[in-house]
């Protein structure tokens, strides 16, 4: 069982692996391509979910091996902070490394797993699978609802 607000106690590496993964908010952000302008650092979000995302759970489907089947997928867990930086700023893990709460939306603070979806935080309804985009139109679905 999770203690009441751990999130506000603990580090993320002081966390158990079930409150770890229970920070995940399930807005599936993470699981979107992303580019990075090599000459800024900027990294621009696309509409474009992963091969391994459930657009309707918005879950991946192959979660305990996602980064051997997606070699870019980055796995967190004892992640340096710069990692972070690829996550949204909605992400709860980049918004604890950053000294920010979790937001009034996140489940854990409202209660309710849908909280996330009803504030217009996921990625619900709005993604197209990697499989349905030729490389070459990659640039063009750069969105800016992510950050």
């Amino acid at each position: 069982m999770l203690a009441t607000r751990f999130w506000e106690t603990k580090s993320l590496s002081e966390m158990t692996d079930e409150e770890w993964e229970a920070l995940c908010d399930g807005c599936g952000r993470c699981c979107l391509r992303k580019l990075e302008d090599e000459d800024t650092g900027e990294i621009y979000y696309t509409d474009i979910a992963c091969r391994l995302f459930d657009i309707g759970r918005c879950r991946c489907r192959g979660y305990a091996e996602r980064t051997k089947l997606v070699p870019d997928c980055i796995a967190l867990r004892n992640a340096p902070p710069a990692a972070f930086r690829w996550m949204p700023s909605t992400c709860a893990y980049r918004r604890l490394t950053e000294g920010r709460g979790l937001a009034e939306w996140h489940p854990l603070v409202s209660g309710d797993p849908d909280s996330v979806h009803r504030a217009g935080i996921s990625v619900r309804g709005r993604v197209v699978r990697e499989q349905d985009v030729p490389e070459s139109e990659v640039e063009e679905r750069i969105v800016d609802w992510p950050r």
